[in-house]
């Protein structure tokens, strides 16, 4: 199960990703991850900056042309969850939440990547009353 230090180097991680691409479009939901949420907030291109409390992360979207335009998600990864970055015409089996990048060849995703379904998010999703900041 990801720890606080795993949940760190994944922010790191999403936050050195976002740094180098553009991302923008609509935030993909896989079809079999049906507890979860679909993310219906969508922009031609957006900013992505990470968070972590404890075991939760939070992930912030801002429209890059209307920055009132904002939303975040709030995830927990479960027993197995992690982020990869790869290629769209490569997409991990498990990877049930994508985010595409725009400007770039080939087209890229991150993916919240999570082999036994355990990981959830919020849309809009606070913190948890019991996490302290780390």
């Amino acid at each position: 199960m990801p720890e606080g230090p795993e949940l760190h180097i994944a922010a790191r991680f999403i936050n050195n990703t976002a740094k180098l691409y553009k991302f923008g479009g609509a935030i993909e939901k896989s079809e079999v991850s049906t507890k979860n949420p679909d993310v219906a907030w969508m922009a031609d291109e957006y900013k992505i900056v990470a968070q972590t409390r404890g075991k939760e992360l939070k992930i912030f979207l801002t429209d890059t042309k209307n920055k009132k335009s904002t939303t975040h998600l709030l995830l927990r990864f479960g027993m197995s969850g992690c982020f990869k970055f790869c290629p769209v015409n490569d997409l991990p089996k498990h990877a049930h939440l994508r985010f595409y990048t725009i400007k770039s060849k080939p087209e890229m995703a991150l993916c919240f990547v999570d082999y036994r379904r355990f990981g959830r998010w919020e849309i809009e999703g606070e913190w948890g009353k019991d996490r302290g900041p780390d």
